[in-house]
C-alpha cells in the first residue's frame, strides 16, 4: 500500500511540475512576443502550445526518471566504498558496467540494486553520462553470471545509444501530433455541427467533449508508434549486448526470463517499464518489449556478429 501510494505522489507530483511549466513558457512567450497570436493566427499559436506541452510532458520525466527510480524503487546505490562487502553477483553488476563504459567512452553509470521478486532490470537517465543500471534481488537469485552479464549488457545498450532520448524526442513528437491534430478536428467538428457563428457556452462544452475523446483516439495511434519504435529498439539492445558480452550470454539470459514468466511482473509500469529487459503486456501491439521467443530467434537466426 505505501508502495502504491509512493508512485501516485511522485505521479501526481511530475504533472503538477508539468503543468506549472506549461504556464511559466507560455507567459513567458507572451511577454516576449505580446504579438505572437496575431502573427502565427489561432492555429499557429495553439502548434506551439501543443509543442511547448509535449515537449514538457516528455523531458521532465526524463530528466526526473533517475530520481523517481530511485525513490519509487528503494535503489541502494553500489561503489567503490561498498562493493567488496556485497554479493559476488552484485560485484559482477557493478564490473561490467564499468568495463562497457571504459569500453565505450562514456561516463560511469550510477549502478544499484531493489528488492523485487521481479526477475529484471533497467536503465534510466537523461543523458548516457548521466545514467543509472539497476538490477533486482529476483534477477541476481534468479540467474547466474554469464545471465547476468547479458543483462546488463543489454541495459548498458541502451545508455551507449542514447534510447532515452532517442524514446522521449519521439513521445514529444507524438504528444505535439495528439494535442494539435485533436485540437484542429475538434474545431472543425464544432464549426460543421454549430448552426450560428456564436462561440456560445454549448459551443465551449461539445468543442472540449470532442477534443477530449480525440485525445484518447490518437492517443491510442500514437501509443502504436511509440511502442513499435520501442520493439525495435529492443532488437538492437540485444544485439548491442551480443558485441559487448556476447551473443551466447544474451541468449542464455533471454532463455532464463523466458523460464521466469510465470513469476508476476510486479513494477512493470510507467517510463521506466519501455527499458527494463523485458515485459509482459498481453497484445504485444502496445508492448514495448517484443515476445521473448521473438527475441531469441532474431539472435540465433538472423544476428550474426
Amino acid at each position: 500500500m505505501f508502495q502504491i501510494a509512493k508512485r501516485i505522489s511522485l505521479f501526481l507530483l511530475t504533472n503538477i511540475l508539468v503543468l506549472i511549466l506549461i504556464g511559466l513558457v507560455m507567459m513567458v512567450l507572451e511577454i516576449f512576443f505580446p504579438n505572437i497570436k496575431t502573427l502565427l493566427g489561432g492555429n499557429g499559436y495553439y502548434l506551439i502550445y501543443a509543442a511547448v506541452v509535449g515537449f514538457l510532458g516528455s523531458f521532465v520525466s526524463l530528466f526526473l526518471s533517475k530520481w523517481m527510480a530511485k525513490t519509487t524503487y528503494g535503489i541502494i546505490l553500489i561503489d567503490e566504498s561498498n562493493i567488496h562487502s556485497l554479493d559476488v553477483k552484485l560485484q559482477k553488476v557493478y564490473e561490467t558496467v564499468e568495463r562497457i563504459a571504459k569500453e565505450t567512452k562514456i561516463t560511469m553509470p550510477e549502478v544499484g540494486y531493489y528488492e523485487s521478486i521481479d526477475p529484471n532490470a533497467f536503465a534510466t537517465g537523461a543523458t548516457k553520462n548521466s545514467s543509472l543500471v539497476a538490477v533486482s534481488t529476483g534477477l541476481l537469485n534468479a540467474m547466474n553470471h554469464d545471465e547476468v552479464e547479458g543483462v546488463i549488457g543489454h541495459e548498458m545498450a541502451h545508455i551507449t545509444n542514447g534510447d532515452m532520448v532517442t524514446m522521449s524526442l519521439l513521445q514529444w513528437v507524438m504528444n505535439t501530433f495528439v494535442i494539435f491534430i485533436s485540437h484542429i478536428v475538434a474545431k472543425i467538428a464544432v464549426n460543421f455541427l454549430s448552426k450560428d457563428d456564436e462561440e456560445g457556452g454549448m459551443n465551449f462544452l461539445v468543442y472540449h467533449g470532442i477534443y477530449m475523446v480525440l485525445q484518447i483516439i490518437f492517443g491510442i495511434l500514437a501509443s502504436i508508434v511509440v511502442m513499435g519504435f520501442s520493439r525495435h529498439r529492443e532488437y538492437h539492445a540485444d544485439e548491442w549486448s551480443s558485441k559487448l558480452v556476447g551473443k551466447d550470454k544474451m541468449i542464455r539470459a533471454l532463455r532464463k526470463l523466458q523460464s521466469l514468466t510465470q513469476i508476476t511482473n510486479a513494477h512493470d509500469d510507467g517510463n521506466l517499464a519501455a527499458f527494463k529487459i523485458s515485459s509482459k503486456q498481453a497484445f504485444e501491439l502496445f508492448s514495448s518489449h517484443p515476445a521473448l521467443e521473438k527475441r531469441i530467434k532474431n539472435l540465433e537466426e538472423q544476428y550474426t556478429l
